[in-house]
């Protein structure tokens, strides 16, 4: 274990999961509760959110920062998403010296072995990131369900702009039945919309100004939705980024939000969720929007 100082302020920090789990042992109780935020790092407001959250819900909150080697099916992304620990521990600091952070190494969590663990989610990893991001589901549940092991965190925080990354997340929990209440917090948006994600940082302010199409265009979309045709919706969104020469529409998706199944015709007693991805050059950009 480490402690980093800033300002005369101790944070609890461990790089191993054997240090971090004999400290946990000294601070739980049989009514105590831990609550939990699983992150990639570089922090932005959103992810303060989950730890907010999550001080305000439960004796104790471990947050972690690991980015995930098995999720990434572009070696290109993984070498290129920021890593920024020592910021990153900064601004946890300012919202509290409270937390425990467990910032691990790749042979912490994989020992040597850094593969995927095979998945079956009922059918929920064959959609939208599913499909064009091979294997990156299996990384998920893997890295989740290893933190969830080593944390056994009462609560676990997630943000909905992974929707179906949310969704995968209660599906393992379900299927493994591990005893973590799986909580989904709303999407945290810049100040033109754009949803936010570390993936920003990587943006010009040119491009991260213009990213605010993203969100317009689902908003008109939802609007669309509710007076005309699944397919009337599709239509507009692929013509709003036909000619756009910035952004490449990868997929937008109108889905079922419990099967996350595509659909071809709306019902009264259904919710549904429009999902989609961008390219910014060869930045990749996602965001979400409940329909009803």
């Amino acid at each position: 274990m480490f402690a980093l100082n800033f300002n005369n302020t101790a944070m609890h920090i461990f790089y191993g999961k054997v240090a971090l789990i004999a400290y946990l042992k000294t601070i739980k109780t049989a009514n105590s509760t831990i609550g939990f935020v699983p992150t990639m790092g570089a922090l932005h407001q959103g992810h303060l959110a989950l730890m907010q959250r999550s001080l305000k819900e439960n004796d104790d909150t471990v947050v972690s920062i690991f980015v995930n080697p098995t999720q990434f099916n572009n070696p290109e992304d993984l070498e290129k998403y920021p890593r920024t620990l020592e910021e990153d521990v900064k601004k946890m600091r300012g919202l509290s010296d409270k937390m425990i952070l467990y910032a691990p190494t790749v042979d912490d969590i994989y020992e040597g072995h850094t593969i995927s663990e095979d998945f079956d989610f009922d059918g929920l990893e064959n959609q939208m990131e599913g499909k064009f991001r091979p294997g990156h589901f299996n990384g998920v549940g893997t890295i989740v369900k290893r933190l969830f092991e080593i944390v056994t965190p009462t609560n676990a925080y997630f943000g909905e702009k992974d929707f179906q990354q949310l969704q995968i997340v209660k599906k393992m929990v379900e299927k493994n039945h591990l005893p973590v209440n799986v909580v989904g917090c709303p999407i945290f948006r810049e100040d033109n919309q754009l949803a936010m994600s570390s993936r920003n940082e990587r943006l010009s302010p040119e491009e991260r100004k213009e990213a605010s199409i993203i969100y317009r265009v689902l908003t008109e979309a939802k609007e669309i939705f509710e007076k005309g045709t699944p397919e009337e919706t599709i239509q507009f969104v692929e013509n709003s980024f036909k000619d756009n020469e910035r952004f490449e529409l990868e997929y937008f998706v109108i889905a079922d939000e419990s099967t996350l199944l595509p659909i071809e015709h709306k019902s009264n007693d259904k919710n549904y969720r429009a999902f989609i991805a961008v390219f910014v050059n060869s930045i990749r950009l996602i965001d979400t929007i409940s329909l009803n």
